[in-house]
């Protein structure tokens, strides 16, 4: 054989080898176990790795290693262990055990299965084992200890898929219902139970916010209290200050009042001293001019030797003395009244020196006023009655019986006006003698008239008639006596 011929077959048999490998080799993915038996008494197993698989004379087969997920629910209702039929829906996660006797199990009974086909291979099979749990379980336990329910499912059915090569890694109850709504009732027991801790629970909660607030109010209360007494608090030294100042600023200006006043007190007092002394010297002017006119009317009366012109100096006397006696009460008059200003302008202002001392000399030159008033009535009055003594003294009887007689008409007029007032007059007497009895009553009453006169002055008007003396009264109220 040439050198190209075996060169020929080399590359024939090179080529067949890289053929036979390229077909024969196999990589297995991590979630699917590659199980290659024929040649071998036990089979290979490749689990995300490569291997040769011999073509035609070995056989590869598959074995799903990922999660298988179970819908397991019960078909009719299942009775409780208290009597009550319920129905279950479940979830449950399946996988082969990752041993391998795990995958070897897996292999007899899921061989070339896909996750769904393992999924109804063991459907009525954990069906089975969570009818056996639900009725060794009471229908409160159930729905409320549902953790508890789905691991007793698992323990149920773990023995059963582990013949099966398969492990259980969760189940998860989806639902449970009963065919009477008991569970409905459980539930709005449940409810209301929920109901009452909320309401509880939302009373407490509202007490506490209540208390909160109220202890907020309480807080914010004092606050404005303590604000408000503050702010009286802050009132109250303004007003205490305002009152300082006002009580100073009334203290300057009474004191200016005090000032302004005592300045008028002492001008006022100046005034008064000065009105005193002109009143003083008003007073003596005029008592100068009384007794002037005194002496004048005495040089008259002296000049005149005659009745009248005697009874004429005697009222001249006389009405010189009420015209002293009038200016001296005016005198006196206005110098009390003068004092009663002075004393009240000395009230006014006591505590002041100077117008108690300009007040003093008012008063003083007051009393000398009065002094020197009093001293010139009494000279004047002493003069009258000297003067009226001497007349009476140089007239003797005969003056004083003419001074009666001048009086005589009036006496007899007063005596006579009661009768001639008498308009209407009914006398009744039991003599028959009621006229001549008043009548007699005119000569009764002059008699007694005279006799008083006789008392008081010594002159017996009886006698003056007795004497024939006559009493004539003229038409102009003279009287003169005749014999």
């Amino acid at each position: 054989m040439s050198t190209s011929g075996i060169i020929s077959i080399i590359v024939v048999v090179v080529i067949l080898v890289l053929f036979i490998i390229l077909v024969s080799y196999i990589k297995a993915p991590p979630q699917i176990a590659y199980i290659i038996s024929g040649l071998s008494k036990q089979p290979r197993t490749y689990i995300g790795k490569g291997g040769i698989r011999i073509p035609f004379f070995e056989r590869l087969d598959k074995v799903f290693l990922g999660q298988v997920t179970v819908d397991v629910k019960t078909s009719r209702s299942v009775p409780t262990n208290d009597f009550i039929n319920v129905r279950v829906d479940a979830v449950t996660k399946l996988r082969v055990i990752p041993s391998p006797e795990g995958i070897r199990l897996a292999a007899k009974n899921f061989i070339n299965m896909d996750d769904k086909k393992m999924a109804e291979q063991v459907q009525d099979s954990l069906e089975g084992n969570m009818r056996e749990v639900i009725g060794s379980m009471s229908l409160k336990d159930i729905n409320i200890d549902r953790d508890r329910f789905s691991d007793e499912i698992a323990k149920k059915a773990s023995p059963d898929m582990a013949k099966l090569g398969l492990e259980i890694l969760s189940c998860n109850i989806q639902n449970v219902v009963d065919d009477n709504g008991l569970i409905v009732d459980l539930g709005a027991d449940n409810t209301f139970a929920i109901k009452k801790t909320a309401a509880i629970t939302k009373a407490n909660a509202e007490k506490e916010i209540a208390q909160a607030q109220a202890i907020a109010r309480k807080e914010a209360n004092d606050t404005e209290v303590a604000s408000e007494q503050s702010i009286a608090e802050r009132q109250q030294q303004l007003a205490l200050k305002k009152a300082e100042l006002k009580i100073e600023q009334d203290t300057r200006q009474a004191d200016a009042d005090m000032a302004y006043a005592i300045q008028q007190q002492i001008q006022q007092a100046v005034v008064n001293r000065e009105t005193i002394n002109a009143k003083i010297e008003q007073t003596k002017r005029e008592q100068e001019l009384t007794a002037e006119q005194v002496r004048i009317r005495e040089n008259e009366l002296k000049a005149t030797v005659n009745k009248e012109a005697d009874a004429l100096k005697y009222q001249t006397e006389v009405d010189a003395a009420a015209e002293l006696e009038k200016k001296k009460r005016a005198a006196e008059a206005n110098a009390y009244a003068a004092e009663m200003d002075a004393k009240a302008e000395v009230a006014r202002a006591e505590a002041k020196r100077t117008a108690m001392i300009l007040e003093a000399e008012g008063i003083k030159a007051q009393g000398e006023a009065e002094a020197y008033a009093i001293q010139q009535k009494g000279l004047a009055e002493a003069e009258a009655m000297q003067k009226k003594a001497e007349a009476f003294e140089k007239y003797g009887k005969a003056a004083i019986t003419d001074m009666v007689v001048k009086v005589l008409p009036d006496m007899a007029r007063a005596t006579a006006e009661p009768i001639k007032a008498i308009d209407n007059l009914s006398i009744y007497a039991s003599d028959g003698n009621g006229v001549t009895n008043v009548t007699n009553s005119v000569p009764v009453m002059l008699k007694q008239t005279f006799d008083v006169v006789k008392d008081a002055t010594g002159v017996d008007m009886s006698e003056i008639i007795k004497n024939n003396q006559r009493i004539k009264i003229d038409d102009d109220s003279q009287v003169t006596v005749k014999k």
